[in-house]
């Protein structure tokens, strides 16, 4: 019996969408979005870049968006290291899901 392999996008999709709907769970909500998206990219591995693949994407956008838009890459520096601090209280449990989802896909 063949099994349907997962990817990372569909793990950062479907972990994107479980946080949003589930925003209001403080440390609840990220798990189980982390353990949903783990499943859906098919290996730890996959999750694990799930899980930080669009942190850095952010932090890279928020950078280059607050520097083109001030004028000023130090401000665009510390923006991107708000943003980088915001997904840090964000990625523990959706870390801890994701790792445990892995391993069940």
């Amino acid at each position: 019996m063949s099994e349907k392999q997962g990817s990372v996008v569909s793990g950062i999709f479907w972990m994107f969408l479980i946080s949003l709907l589930l925003f209001w769970l403080p440390l609840l909500g990220p798990f189980l979005a982390g353990l949903v998206g783990g499943k859906k990219s098919g290996g730890v591995g996959a999750a694990v870049a799930a899980v930080f693949l669009p942190g850095i994407v952010f932090g890279i956008a928020l950078f280059a968006l607050a520097s083109a838009l001030s004028g000023m890459p130090l401000l665009g520096a510390v923006a991107g290291m708000g943003g980088f601090a915001l997904s840090l209280v964000h990625i523990g449990p959706l870390l801890l899901g994701a790792i445990i989802g892995g391993f069940l896909a």
